[in-house]
């Protein structure tokens, strides 16, 4: 057959676009799987070089490199434990460890498995317990230090998805705020409630348990409140344990 008689694949036609078109959709997928798979894993690196800094910044060790941060939380941590409700210990963890009550989420919490962080800070036994709520504009987190007695703050430190700069933020952009919960009382008369709260007017006869609020930040100081008193309240049976 002559060369100028070879069938030519028309690509005007719809066969060409439809298959040109798939061909060129699965090798921007296969890039997009690969650019993932390449980068994924030093995203979760640096998620979990961020949390091991929130835990160390609510027992106010703060300011640390990268690598400061990694020999800290190793040597500090000496176990990520996770419990129930009712204290039982579901997995002891391990020094240093991020496979046990490190991975939890907010979503494990509701579903009544809670991380506990055993902590050895200079000698002293301090405990950290993560907690989770809902901010003016969207998610807020942190993390609270228990002292041996289970029932004083050691420290805290709080996150948030997108609170308003200055004022709602304040929870984790001021560090002299956070400051102020150090030394105050988890409970007051009752240990089977919690009674750690923000407020705007500190009453005298509460205020070993009350923490000055954020001027113009209400929402989000209600917020904090709420998250303090759902989250360390999951935790009254472990606060009541005396081991």
């Amino acid at each position: 057959m002559a060369e100028g008689n070879k069938k030519r694949f028309d690509t005007n036609s719809n066969s060409y676009i439809i298959i040109y078109s798939t061909v060129l959709v699965v090798v921007v997928a296969f890039l997009l799987a690969l650019v993932f798979q390449v980068f994924k894993s030093r995203q979760d690196a640096n998620e979990a070089l961020d949390k091991k800094k929130q835990i160390l910044n609510s027992l106010n060790i703060r300011n640390l490199s990268d690598e400061e941060t990694n020999k800290a939380y190793h040597d500090i941590v000496l176990g990520d434990k996770v419990i129930d409700t009712n204290a039982k210990v579901i997995s002891n963890g391990e020094q240093g460890g991020v496979k046990d009550g490190f991975k939890l989420t907010g979503d494990d919490f509701k579903n009544g498995k809670l991380a506990l962080f055993d902590c050895n800070v200079n000698g002293k036994k301090v405990y950290v317990i993560p907690v989770y709520g809902m901010g003016l504009w969207g998610p807020i987190n942190g993390y609270i230090a228990v002292n041996d007695d289970k029932s004083t703050i050691y420290g805290v430190y709080f996150n948030h998805a997108s609170e308003t700069a200055g004022l709602g933020a304040e929870i984790k952009d001021n560090a002299n705020w956070q400051a102020l919960f150090k030394n105050k009382h988890i409970f007051a008369n009752d240990r089977n409630t919690v009674a750690l709260s923000i407020s705007k007017k500190i009453d005298p006869e509460k205020q070993a348990n009350q923490v000055d609020a954020v001027t113009g930040a209400t929402l989000t100081m209600n917020g904090v409140t709420e998250m303090l008193h759902e989250g360390l309240g999951a935790y009254i049976k472990f606060f009541n344990d005396k081991k």
